[in-house]
């Protein structure tokens, strides 16, 4: 499977011949200048090992992860699956609970960000 039923505001930003790939949420709205760049929605589909040792991303592993970090240490979501087309379709499926306003954003931050929260819920279809 590849990522043609993303949903919209979803963009595949690098798919590797490994597999690997990187989704990225309305890139046009996270420029710094109307949400900041560094809070963007961005889901990762890797066979890397998810050790927290540094470098042992570089290793593939049998399972596939998908993880929808909010910011660089924020993570919303985080899954395995047994191989890369599972892993792809439990991608798309985490865009779409996303922009349906099925994943609670808020829940993953430690510290509240009231006003960019209020300005995200502008884009996605919070329930």
């Amino acid at each position: 499977m590849s990522f043609e039923a993303l949903p919209d505001g979803w963009r595949v930003w690098n798919e590797e011949p490994s597999g690997r790939a990187i989704l990225v949420y309305r890139p046009d709205v996270f420029d710094g200048d109307d949400l900041p760049a560094a809070c963007l929605p961005t889901i990762y589909l890797t066979n890397g090992a998810r050790n927290a040792r540094p470098g042992s991303g570089q290793y593939a592993t049998e399972e596939w992860h998908v993880v929808l970090f909010l910011e660089p240490e924020v993570e919303a979501l985080s899954e395995t699956r047994d191989d890369r087309e599972a892993g792809a379709a439990a991608a798309v499926a985490a865009a779409e609970r996303f922009a349906d306003g099925e994943i609670d954003y808020r829940a993953a931050y430690q510290v509240p960000r009231e006003e960019y929260f209020e300005r995200l819920d502008e884009y996605i279809d919070a329930k």
